[in-house]
């Protein structure tokens, strides 16, 4: 692995891995399968490039992106607790439609950022190195983000929403509507998605309808091998395990990408092939650790 391909990998492991923070709420929080991050990756991503091609400062287009991502994750979970769909297939529901939105909302199938402001021009500015800049500004943004997070479900409303992914039948005795604090949790993880589409798009320079293909399994892929790396005991160890593993599986996967066998080679096709191996490595890992201690 090159130099700057590992500093490509950070890069993206920060800026993926603030929606592996919304897919860790979800599925780890509040058990709540939720597929609607593929649609909701490239709608942060088609607001915050629309908006920015409109004249939107680009800060300001981000926090667009969130509202726009908690809206999609309302509509998921409006759909399972009020309409009583099925939680899997109210987001597929909400993916599927998301897909001819983002369309919409882009006026075509992509939209190109080259040219204009984006949020890493201010820190170009500042005489960094083009390719420090950019990974140091993600970190401090993941990083941020994953402490508001651990602030959060130290909180009377983040302590609710882990009890209603734990036993939502005890958390309703005690008088908590579990409606309204599904339609939060599942609102508030993709807001973090459609954040994390939209840095996706700005450090990318554009935005494309199809780039949230795979993100869910990524997100998973993501959260499973932080948690067996680094544990998932206390909430700041699981979110930091969450957001270290984002970076871990991009180093993988970068590194994967590099490896040549005589004439065999990866290439970025094999990608889901990669990330289903590590999955199954990262799943399978614990289990021969314990045998191995049994022993």
């Amino acid at each position: 692995m090159t130099w700057y391909a590992f500093i490509g990998a950070l890069e993206q492991g920060f800026v993926y891995g603030i929606m592996v923070l919304g897919v860790y709420l979800t599925f780890r929080v509040l058990d709540f399968p939720d597929l609607t991050v593929d649609g909701s990756l490239p709608l942060g991503a088609s607001v915050s490039a629309v908006a920015i091609t409109n004249g939107v400062n680009p800060f300001v287009s981000l926090a667009l992106a969130a509202l726009a991502g908690f809206g999609a994750g309302m509509v998921t979970a409006l759909l399972n607790t009020k309409l009583k769909i099925l939680h899997l297939l109210a987001s597929i529901l909400t993916m599927i439609a998301l897909y001819s939105i983002n369309i919409r909302i882009m006026d075509g199938p992509n939209v190109s950022l080259l040219g204009v402001d984006t949020i890493l021009d201010p820190v170009m500015a500042s005489g960094l190195p083009g390719y420090l800049a950019a990974p140091i500004m993600y970190a401090v943004i993941a990083l941020g983000i994953t402490l508001a997070i651990i602030w959060f479900l130290h909180t009377e409303l983040g302590q609710a929403l882990m009890a209603t992914g734990d036993n939502a039948q005890m958390i309703t005795s005690q008088g908590v509507n579990t409606h309204t604090i599904i339609i939060l949790g599942v609102g508030l993880s993709n807001a973090l998605v459609a954040f994390s589409g939209a840095l996706v798009a700005q450090n990318q320079g554009a935005s494309d309808v199809n780039m949230g293909v795979g993100t869910i399994i990524a997100g998973l892929a993501s959260v499973i091998v932080g948690e067996t790396l680094f544990g998932k005991d206390g909430i700041a160890r699981a979110c930091l395990a969450a957001l270290f593993g984002s970076v871990l599986y991009r180093l993988a996967i970068a590194l994967a990408l590099g490896v040549k066998l005589g004439r065999f080679s990866f290439t970025p096709s094999d990608l889901n092939l990669i990330t289903a191996l590590l999955v199954v490595m990262a799943l399978v890992a614990p289990k021969i650790k314990a045998r191995l201690q049994a022993r």
